[in-house]
């Protein structure tokens, strides 16, 4: 009983409850109730469609994904901790955060084909700026002091950068990782709508033509219930686990 009076779960019951009493008072085809997409949840988990759409969509999200932070770390560490390389590519950055994701998705279809290599570099090109920006805010927010420490005590470069540089940029690191989860997973929605033949992105623009809300609905909440179980499960207790050294 504990469980329910947490508040992400009322927030959660609040919704569903205002959604129901809605869709009870217009008695609109546009605005199904939660049972009629739950029933047709399930009636896509039944016919296998669900999994295989989800499972498409999941992996474009985590390659593209781990492309962005992986780049998008390396340059934004790099920006904050180097003057003259933030002078460099500053204005770089700038024009990734300012170009529309539409118009990388297109010109990377047309430069590339309709691929998946495409559609994963995409994605990940519209979430690289976001990410550096974040780490070089969080490389000019080290401590100096540290690791001056550090170099007092004889640790080698190494052990500096892993022992003492790297935890104090979890606090950035997760948020740009979870503002990237957020992003990447609708931007990938779009790039499988306009050039995909499977994956959620896909099966929300078949529903979009036949004006099928119910199925529209039934999508995209099992993927962002997909998205709460990886924020639940896996973010939220890495990042405690990794943040103990601060208590």
């Amino acid at each position: 009983m504990k469980v329910l009076f947490q508040p992400r779960v009322l927030v959660l019951i609040s919704f569903v409850l205002i959604w129901q009493v809605l869709a009870w008072w217009l008695q609109s085809r546009y605005l199904p109730t939660p049972s009629a997409v739950l029933l047709t949840l399930w009636e896509q988990i039944l016919a296998g469609d669900l999994f295989t759409h989800l499972s498409a969509t999941l992996g474009r999200v985590i390659a593209s994904f781990s492309l962005a932070m992986l780049i998008g770390v390396g340059i934004g560490i790099l920006m904050g901790s180097r003057a003259h390389w933030n002078e460099w590519l500053d204005t770089l950055v700038i024009i990734g955060l300012n170009i529309p994701a539409l118009v990388t998705i297109i010109l990377c279809y047309i430069w590339l084909g309709l691929g998946e290599t495409a559609a994963i570099l995409a994605v990940a090109i519209n979430k690289i700026p976001m990410v550096v920006v974040t780490l070089r805010e969080g490389a000019r927010a080290i401590d100096k002091d540290l690791l001056q420490v550090a170099q007092v005590y004889r640790l080698s470069s190494l052990q500096r950068f892993w022992r003492v540089y790297w935890p104090q940029l979890y606090p950035y690191l997760f948020a740009a990782a979870r503002n990237g989860l957020a992003l990447i997973w609708k931007i990938v929605l779009v790039v499988e709508l306009l050039g995909r033949s499977n994956g959620i992105g896909f099966q929300l623009g078949n529903y979009f033509h036949y004006f099928d809300i119910k199925g529209i609905l039934a999508y995209t909440f099992a993927f962002v219930t997909l998205i709460l179980m990886l924020e639940a499960l896996f973010l939220r207790p890495l990042e405690k686990r990794l943040n103990r050294w601060r208590e």
